[in-house]
């Protein structure tokens, strides 16, 4: 792709017209100081046809999005409503699969497959709507996605087979990646730098409580209704959150900042995006990282209950326990750490104490120390998870700051990544049976070593970085590459 020059992220200053709604997201930053390839007087993230100081048609773009940015608490929770959409629509339904497996007469394995068929929908579906957004705006994509969505999770309440059911649950997930994708696009239009990294935090405070609390309502609305209430409940919530998304949620993606071509354009874009090797490295250590945590999840109902003899309702509590230390550190991070540590050495703390953490369970799960208890495994498990909150937002944040040109783009590369490497190493950790915790603490120290090792050696967090280089302004002349040093 051509490009006038490096581009930076957007620095929108304060709006002319506040809203009267005292807003809970930090207020917009100094703008920073002009990188090469912008001139003085123009908003970072446009690019200019020369360097005399004329400023690009893109500019008057930064008024609209300081208005988007300061709507307040509400849009706060439509975001993080939507970043919960896609764990309630996993785990809510996961007490129900033994009620599915008996009322459709299909074996286990077959009833099983509408969590995977789940899963690669949310994986793929990102890929597609991610560009989607970049072309055609934030709005219409995930109202369409939503729509598709609560249609999609009726018909599965109604499914009379396990085979329709599959297939309906597969369109559940592709349309319900519309609202994670398109989530993470929003905050990079409306943010940039710490304030980016403090809003991730934020959501996943909203989003870190889903996987706690779905299993538990999931588990309350079967006490009232057979599985096919679980689905209705979703179809209620996915209905709720699509109607509070179009009276509320405006356009944050200006006409003038969108892509244009087809199918070959995205792809290019898409290809440009895993051509910087910041964007890769961000992209990779999160994926890696999320694999850890997705093989904690696969595994430790076995280790936990199997193999270290805890009750159902103990596991529930350590579950829940480890979940709330991955939340409260999320925190510490966006209101503590952000603004007052560097985020790559945020991230290079967390993806420290994971890798620490792994080598612990390894190493009592081998005997070193002896026979370990449940005690040593719990706190080591709980150590591993919270330091998720270090890694996940600022990973995220680092990768979408190289990324304004195409933010949806890069949001389906994250998502998708993510879900593909997790879902890779997830059926590693039972590969020598439920009686060991040696194949689980296996992933997780391979997979941290990975993430660590994207992280330095793509990454390079000691060196000064030039921004990436985003798409041609219009008249401005020709450049190269990405502008990854």
């Amino acid at each position: 792709m051509s490009e006038s020059g490096p581009s930076t992220a957007p620095s929108q200053g304060p709006s002319p017209h506040p809203s009267p709604d005292p807003s809970p997201v930090p207020a917009p930053r100094k703008a920073p100081e002009p990188s090469p390839g912008t001139t003085p007087g123009t908003t970072p993230g446009t690019t200019t046809g020369t360097t005399t100081g004329t400023a690009s048609p893109k500019a008057p773009a930064a008024a609209p999005l300081t208005a988007a940015r300061r709507t307040g608490l509400l849009v706060t929770f439509i975001l993080g409503g939507l970043t919960a959409l896609p764990p309630l629509s996993m785990d809510m339904y996961l007490p129900a699969l033994p009620e599915v497996t008996a009322a459709l007469h299909s074996p286990a394995a077959t009833v099983q497959l509408t969590l995977t068929s789940c899963l690669a929908g949310m994986a793929l579906g990102q890929l597609v709507i991610g560009p989607m957004s970049d072309k055609w705006g934030r709005r219409r994509p995930l109202l369409t996605g939503m729509a598709v969505y609560v249609l999609a999770t009726a018909i599965c309440a109604l499914a009379p087979s396990a085979e329709l059911l599959i297939a309906f649950r597969l369109l559940q997930g592709l349309a319900g990646a519309a609202a994670i994708v398109i989530a993470r696009a929003v905050v990079r239009d409306l943010y940039d730098g710490v304030e980016m990294a403090r809003f991730f935090s934020t959501l996943m405070l909203i989003s870190g409580t889903a996987p706690i609390i779905a299993p538990l309502i999931g588990g309350q609305v079967l006490r009232f209704a057979d599985w096919r209430g679980v689905f209705v409940v979703l179809t209620a919530v996915g209905l709720a959150l699509t109607l509070v998304v179009w009276r509320s949620l405006g356009e944050t993606l200006p006409p003038e900042r969108r892509q244009t071509g087809g199918v070959g354009a995205a792809l290019r874009t898409m290809r440009g995006l895993l051509g910087d090797r910041v964007f890769a490295g961000y992209t990779l250590a999160g994926g890696f990282a999320f694999a850890v945590l997705f093989s904690y999840i696969s595994a430790s109902p076995f280790v936990v209950q199997e193999i270290y003899g805890a009750s159902p309702q103990a596991f529930s509590l350590l579950f829940g326990l480890n979940s709330v230390g991955l939340i409260v550190v999320g925190q510490i991070n966006g209101k503590l750490l952000v603004g007052r540590v560097s985020l790559d050495k945020a991230l290079a703390t967390g993806l420290a104490v994971i890798t620490a953490a792994s080598v612990a369970l390894l190493l009592m799960s081998t005997g070193v120390f002896g026979k370990a208890g449940l005690v040593p495994v719990a706190a080591a498990l709980f150590v591993l998870m919270s330091a998720m909150g270090l890694v996940l937002p600022n990973t995220n944040a680092q990768a979408l700051m190289r990324t304004p040109h195409a933010a949806g783009s890069a949001s389906a590369l994250l998502g998708t990544s993510s879900f593909l490497v997790g879902a890779v190493a997830s059926p590693l950790v039972g590969i020598a049976g439920e009686d060991t915790a040696v194949p689980m603490a296996l992933v997780q120290v391979s997979c941290s070593l990975l993430a660590v090792a994207c992280f330095l050696g793509m990454c390079r967090p000691w060196r000064t970085r030039e921004p990436m280089a985003g798409p041609a302004a219009p008249g401005a002349g020709s450049g190269s590459g990405s502008g990854a040093p």
